[in-house]
């Protein structure tokens, strides 16, 4: 489906499948290209937008100390790219893993946190 545009398409696959809550696929999608690059220049940065989704995976099951855990490994492999990378604003990115972490830490039981999704696109 994203064959042929200017992203790798299991990279554009990724944004594609997380901006619809479809965050395992998302997860799924993309290791595929962390396989090829885990030990490389952008294995890290891979490993964290799979952890990002994984959180978003947890949050779907209502496990929110999990969805924490995940974020802040996210956090950490990302920050070491910002500002930007792979077309895709780190800082923004990790901005919006700090106030999801901070949504989940104030929610409310029974709230569904996902009735506003997040949402990411590299430009």
């Amino acid at each position: 489906m994203f064959a042929g545009g200017d992203l790798d398409p299991h990279y554009a696959g990724y944004f594609d499948c997380f901006n619809r809550q479809q965050f395992y696929e998302a997860h799924d999608v993309l290791e595929e290209l962390w396989l090829q690059d885990r030990k490389g220049a952008t294995g890290d940065f891979y490993k964290g937008l799979i952890q990002l989704a994984g959180a978003f995976v947890h949050l779907q099951k209502h496990r929110p100390q999990p969805a924490i855990a995940l974020l802040n490994l996210a956090e950490t492999n990302l920050s070491r790219y910002a500002p930007r990378c792979e077309r895709l604003d780190v800082t923004q990115t990790c901005e919006l893993i700090a106030n999801w972490r901070t949504r989940i830490r104030s929610g409310t039981a029974g709230e569904n946190l996902l009735a506003t999704p997040p949402t990411l696109q590299p430009d």
